[in-house]
């Protein structure tokens, strides 16, 4: 099996460019797939040459550590496009769940609005940062806090294509959320140092 994975920066734009460009340097039965957290797989395969053998392969994060592998099938991917990444995903050692090509797949659907509400909770005085991000690590065993998770990009493509403005709440981007920031030319996110935490010491520091 041949297989290609793209793996940029979570805008469609910059996937559509690379899949284009690679329409004439792939062999016809190279399977290709995208890591991408949300955005639409069928969307993205329509800029291939086959998109039948196009297919969501997202790793969760970080990946040495994450077991959870979502395969994403588009709207022309194909049983055998969809087994054999299953069956690379399995060889890999991880775990594949498969997920219909809605805005956010299955983890973030359910991450984001958790997401949210934390950034709710903080700017409706409930917690400070710390205390918000202490509560989840302690009290629900997760991984890192819900105020310094990157997924404001995902957050945005979510609203956006989910008619989130218009929905309900657990899918409304807070203005001060990080996606909310990144609107106004504040990147919130840790690779920037800015944010819920000031990065630029030695510790993070909440800013709120």
């Amino acid at each position: 099996m041949r297989l290609v994975i793209e793996a940029a920066s979570e805008s469609e734009d910059v996937k559509r460019k690379i899949f284009a460009n690679l329409r004439t340097s792939l062999r016809p039965e190279t399977i290709v797939g995208s890591n991408t957290s949300s955005i639409s797989i069928t969307r993205l395969a329509s800029v291939t040459a086959h998109p039948e053998r196009f297919i969501g392969i997202h790793f969760m994060n970080p990946v040495p550590r994450m077991q959870l592998v979502e395969l994403i099938r588009g709207i022309a991917t194909t049983d055998e496009t969809f087994e054999s990444a299953k069956a690379f995903v399995a060889r890999l050692g991880k775990t594949a769940t498969m997920s219909e090509d809605f805005p956010a797949f299955i983890v973030n659907r359910i991450l984001l609005p958790m997401i949210n509400e934390a950034i709710y909770t903080l700017y409706e005085g409930v917690g400070s940062v710390e205390s918000i991000d202490t509560a989840m690590r302690l009290g629900a065993n997760h991984p890192m806090g819900r105020c310094n998770w990157p997924t404001s990009s995902a957050s945005t493509l979510l609203e956006r294509d989910a008619g989130a403005a218009r929905g309900p709440r657990r899918f409304q981007v807070p203005a001060v959320s990080a996606a909310g920031e990144i609107r106004r030319g504040r990147v919130a996110r840790r690779k920037t140092q800015r944010g819920f935490y000031d990065y630029r010491g030695e510790k993070p520091v909440p800013t709120r």
